[in-house]
């Protein structure tokens, strides 16, 4: 499947070199606006095809996103000294309200995949800018974060992530839920796997466990400013899926039209992801805890969504 990226810096290019280097993708065009950029990465991503699977790999302007079944979003502002948190939004909705409409006009069937943060308002207005259905406007969500859950409780199980499924809903970002009631290992639930794997979890282990997720991205840009990888890995595993019509469950964020009670948000959910974009949305069982936190972060991306709307046309 032919994949278009719009914004080649460092979020843009690692996804596209994943993309290559996985197999998910035979063709990744690379926009930016410093074209001079988005050749060279494209060029340095070519060379490692023959490691890899064959694929195209090339640069150019919007008209080069023609058939294209998904583009991803990785452009946008970093934040300026002394700006405000809305004042980022405002400035990052006027660029997606620049590069959507370019996108259509040249891949008007291609799903939407959002990159760009704050990731879960940034979907939202995605989804408002193109028009399209939320089931084909698909942010990156908690994927990550799921990812990152997974590999931190099995490291402290002693076993492989791909072994542990558990997942993290709600916002990319601060208020998001990690989903213990529902965590599993060896077809048991967490605690009763960890007993049997002599490696019995403390709620110290939980704790450091939600730090380390919660954390994390922090930690990473105060060590080489900016994350990369894993999120690139991330896009890259959404892409296969819908190029492989997989119907695959990824925690990913799309526009709802109600969660708990909290009307028309975009936040991360188990989906069903496959060649259509977001076919099923499966709510999980929760906690009395974890519904009241749910609640909480679909309340704080709702009033982070309209406190920017109206600056918008």
């Amino acid at each position: 499947m032919k994949v278009g990226i719009v914004g080649a810096g460092a979020v843009g290019a690692t996804a596209g070199f994943a993309m290559v280097m996985s197999g998910s993708a035979s063709e990744v065009v690379l926009v930016d606006m410093n074209e001079k950029l988005a050749a060279a990465q494209a060029q340095d991503i070519a060379h490692a095809v023959p490691f890899a699977r064959a694929a195209q790999v090339r640069h150019g302007g919007y008209a080069a996103l023609a058939g294209a079944g998904v583009v991803v979003l990785a452009a946008g502002v970093a934040q300026r000294p002394g700006e405000t948190r809305l004042q980022l939004l405002e400035r990052n909705a006027a660029v997606f309200g620049a590069i959507i409409p370019a996108v259509l006009a040249a891949a008007p069937e291609a799903i939407l995949l959002v990159a760009t943060n704050p990731l879960d308002v940034m979907t939202q207005i995605a989804t408002r800018i193109s028009g399209l259905p939320p089931s084909r406007v698909i942010g990156s969500g908690t994927i990550l974060d799921t990812a990152r859950f997974r590999a931190l409780l099995a490291d402290r199980l002693g076993v492989t992530a791909k072994s542990v499924h558990a997942h993290v809903v709600g916002e990319h970002g601060d208020s998001e839920v990690l989903l213990w009631s529902g965590a599993t290992v060896a077809c048991l639930p967490v605690d009763r796997g960890a007993e049997r794997l002599k490696r019995p979890l403390t709620a110290e282990d939980r704790a450091a466990i939600d730090e380390g997720v919660r954390r994390a991205a922090y930690r990473i840009i105060d060590g080489k400013g900016h994350t990369a990888f894993g999120i690139a890995g991330g896009l890259s595993r959404i892409v296969a899926a819908i190029a492989g019509d997989e119907r695959a469950v990824l925690t990913c964020s799309i526009l709802n039209d109600e969660v708990l009670g909290v009307p028309d948000v975009a936040l991360s959910l188990p989906r069903v992801i496959g060649a259509g974009g977001v076919l099923e949305t499966v709510m999980p069982d929760l906690s009395e805890e974890e519904a009241a936190a749910l609640k909480r972060s679909a309340e704080i991306l709702k009033e982070a969504v309209t406190s920017v709307e109206k600056s918008l046309p």
